[in-house]
Protein backbone atom coordinates (compact mmCIF):
# COMPACT_ATOMS: atom_id res chain seq x y z
CA UNK A 1 0.00 0.00 0.00
CA UNK A 2 2.87 2.32 1.01
CA UNK A 3 4.24 1.99 -2.85
CA UNK A 4 0.75 2.97 -4.49
CA UNK A 5 0.19 5.51 -2.23
CA UNK A 6 4.09 7.04 -3.16
CA UNK A 7 3.09 5.87 -7.18
CA UNK A 8 -0.15 8.38 -6.42
CA UNK A 9 1.87 11.11 -4.69
CA UNK A 10 4.19 11.15 -7.62
CA UNK A 11 1.76 11.28 -10.06
CA UNK A 12 -0.78 13.96 -8.84
CA UNK A 13 2.17 16.91 -9.39
CA UNK A 14 2.58 15.34 -12.98
CA UNK A 15 -0.90 15.36 -13.82
CA UNK A 16 -1.83 18.78 -13.14
CA UNK A 17 0.67 19.75 -15.56
CA UNK A 18 -0.64 17.78 -18.44
CA UNK A 19 -2.27 19.66 -20.95
CA UNK A 20 -5.94 21.43 -20.18
CA UNK A 21 -7.57 19.47 -23.14
CA UNK A 22 -6.79 16.43 -21.83
CA UNK A 23 -7.69 17.04 -17.77
CA UNK A 24 -11.48 15.65 -18.78
CA UNK A 25 -10.16 12.29 -20.62
CA UNK A 26 -6.46 11.01 -19.95
CA UNK A 27 -5.83 13.01 -16.89
CA UNK A 28 -8.89 12.04 -14.94
CA UNK A 29 -8.85 7.93 -16.39
CA UNK A 30 -4.90 7.60 -14.97
CA UNK A 31 -5.71 9.37 -12.20
CA UNK A 32 -9.40 7.41 -11.27
CA UNK A 33 -7.25 3.99 -12.08
CA UNK A 34 -4.67 5.00 -9.82
CA UNK A 35 -7.15 6.16 -6.66
CA UNK A 36 -9.64 3.13 -7.87
CA UNK A 37 -6.42 0.73 -7.10
CA UNK A 38 -5.56 1.87 -4.20
CA UNK A 39 -9.13 1.52 -2.99
CA UNK A 40 -9.49 -2.14 -4.22
CA UNK A 41 -6.54 -2.93 -2.40
CA UNK A 42 -7.89 -1.56 0.66
CA UNK A 43 -11.18 -3.54 0.12
CA UNK A 44 -8.74 -6.61 -0.40
CA UNK A 45 -7.30 -6.17 3.03
CA UNK A 46 -10.57 -6.71 4.98
CA UNK A 47 -11.65 -9.51 2.92
CA UNK A 48 -11.43 -13.06 2.78
CA UNK A 49 -12.21 -16.26 0.33
CA UNK A 50 -13.70 -15.11 -2.93
CA UNK A 51 -14.30 -11.47 -1.66
CA UNK A 52 -10.88 -11.12 -1.23
CA UNK A 53 -10.06 -12.57 -4.64
CA UNK A 54 -12.38 -10.29 -6.53
CA UNK A 55 -10.95 -7.12 -5.05
CA UNK A 56 -7.89 -8.71 -5.94
CA UNK A 57 -9.22 -9.23 -9.71
CA UNK A 58 -10.07 -5.46 -9.81
CA UNK A 59 -6.91 -4.02 -8.34
CA UNK A 60 -4.95 -6.03 -11.70
CA UNK A 61 -7.73 -4.51 -13.55
CA UNK A 62 -7.35 -1.22 -13.01
CA UNK A 63 -3.30 -1.52 -12.56
CA UNK A 64 -3.64 -2.50 -16.27
CA UNK A 65 -5.28 0.31 -17.17
CA UNK A 66 -3.25 2.67 -15.37
CA UNK A 67 -0.57 1.17 -17.53
CA UNK A 68 -2.72 2.25 -20.49
CA UNK A 69 -2.87 5.64 -19.60
CA UNK A 70 0.60 6.03 -18.77
CA UNK A 71 1.73 4.83 -22.02
CA UNK A 72 -0.32 7.23 -23.64
CA UNK A 73 0.83 9.89 -21.56
CA UNK A 74 4.46 9.31 -22.49
CA UNK A 75 3.05 8.72 -26.64
CA UNK A 76 1.35 12.19 -25.88
CA UNK A 77 4.53 13.63 -24.42
CA UNK A 78 3.03 15.07 -21.62
CA UNK A 79 5.70 12.62 -19.47
CA UNK A 80 9.29 12.57 -20.32
CA UNK A 81 11.55 9.56 -20.77
CA UNK A 82 13.11 9.60 -17.31
CA UNK A 83 9.15 10.24 -15.78
CA UNK A 84 7.54 7.13 -18.42
CA UNK A 85 10.51 5.28 -16.39
CA UNK A 86 10.09 6.30 -13.08
CA UNK A 87 6.36 5.60 -13.56
CA UNK A 88 6.71 2.16 -14.93
CA UNK A 89 9.28 1.19 -12.65
CA UNK A 90 7.10 1.99 -9.63
CA UNK A 91 4.06 0.16 -11.89
CA UNK A 92 6.33 -3.31 -12.28
CA UNK A 93 7.09 -3.29 -8.58
CA UNK A 94 3.59 -2.64 -7.45
CA UNK A 95 2.43 -5.17 -9.74
CA UNK A 96 4.77 -7.86 -9.00
CA UNK A 97 3.51 -7.25 -5.14
CA UNK A 98 -0.14 -7.82 -6.44
CA UNK A 99 0.59 -10.85 -8.22
CA UNK A 100 2.59 -12.25 -5.30
CA UNK A 101 -0.80 -11.99 -3.27
CA UNK A 102 -2.85 -13.27 -5.35
CA UNK A 103 -0.73 -16.07 -5.80
CA UNK A 104 -0.11 -16.70 -2.14
CA UNK A 105 -4.09 -16.20 -1.68
CA UNK A 106 -5.20 -19.01 -4.48
CA UNK A 107 -2.63 -21.39 -2.29
CA UNK A 108 -4.10 -20.43 1.05
CA UNK A 109 -1.40 -18.28 2.31
CA UNK A 110 -2.84 -15.01 2.10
Amino acid sequence: MTRTYDLISWLIPKSEKFPKVYRTTLTQRLMDSALDFQEEIFAAVNQSGSNKAKHLLMADTHLTSLRLYLRLAFNSRMINDGQYRHASIMVTEIGRLLGGWQKSHKTGKG
